[in-house]
């Protein structure tokens, strides 16, 4: 490697030390970051001063980050990364619409097992009652029977029970498999739109730019089984002007659920008051079945 005697000549020296790189993704993928790295600082003409900060930031975000929370998660959906990769390797590459979506920061491996048409509610928790029907279709439109399906969501005050220590372990959360109808049944409570949280680097980083924390309310839905991709989806029920305005990007037309409000008796639980259905229907494609790496335990 020659010895730098200019700023021209370092980015084609660590190039050329990139290249060597022998396993071929790894390579490219190197290559370009180094590319767009130093053409990002020659850009904004970073100053020495804001290079230790971004090093500090990059440090306090990872110790910020624990069993159950994961900053660098939050802050690439807050950045558009995340809901980006995933358009980006689903609908025939971003071009069409898709019933996948990102993971978030709060999946976890082991739900408890759910019989269809049971409950996801395993400790109080107030709130409207959501009755939910879900489809799960292959290509060819025909239901995919002995598909796992794991079903996570925020509680109707905006908090999972990972972040709440009032809630039982693993409430609102659970995992079902399809029958040959490929159905998933439950009952649970109506989730509310909720604010990411605002103590940590990415709260920060909001505060500045002066947006809002909040997500629109929604139900996370990993299905999984072999020979098929794996599905990874965010069913959005919110009411409110939030749905447009979600602080991770990760609201699209495909995602929105089919929410009904019914002040009628439930035909199977009679009087529960003003309750709450949801439709809705994914479609999955063949390819690798694998699940992605929890983000908590």
């Amino acid at each position: 490697m020659p010895i730098i005697s200019k700023e021209s000549e370092l980015t084609p020296a660590v190039l050329k030390v990139m290249e060597q790189t022998k396993e071929p993704r790894l390579r490219e993928i190197m290559v370009s970051l180094v590319h767009h790295l130093h053409s990002f600082v020659r850009d904004v003409q970073l100053t020495e001063e804001e290079f230790q900060n971004a090093t500090k930031l990059l440090n306090k975000m990872g110790q910020q980050s624990n069993d159950k929370h994961n900053e660098f998660v939050l802050m690439a959906g807050s950045l558009g990364i995340s809901s980006l990769v995933c358009l980006l390797n689903n609908g025939n590459n971003g071009t069409t619409e898709t019933t996948q979506s990102v993971l978030g920061p709060f999946w976890r491996l082991n739900q408890p097992t759910t019989p269809q048409g049971g409950t996801l509610v395993r400790s109080q928790t107030p709130g409207p009652c959501l009755y939910v029907d879900l489809k799960f279709i292959d290509s060819n439109n025909n239901p995919i029977n002995d598909l796992m399906v794991d079903i996570w969501h925020a509680s109707p005050v905006g908090l999972y029970e990972n972040q709440d220590d009032s809630q039982t372990e693993y409430n609102l959360r659970g995992k079902f498999c399809t029958g040959t109808d490929g159905k998933v049944k439950f009952r649970t409570v109506k989730p509310i739109g909720y604010p990411i949280p605002t103590h940590t680097t990415v709260g920060e980083l909001l505060n500045v730019q002066n947006r809002h924390p909040f997500r629109p309310a929604h139900i996370h839905v990993l299905a999984y089984k072999e020979g098929y991709k794996t599905l990874v989806n965010q069913t959005y029920v919110d009411e409110t002007e939030l749905i447009e305005s979600d602080v991770q990007f990760g609201v699209t037309n495909a995602l929105i659920g089919k929410l009904q409000l019914h002040s009628d008796p439930h035909p199977e639980d009679g009087d529960v008051g003003d309750w709450y259905s949801l439709e809705h229907s994914y479609t999955l494609y063949e390819g690798v079945s694998k699940l992605p790496i929890p983000p908590i335990k």
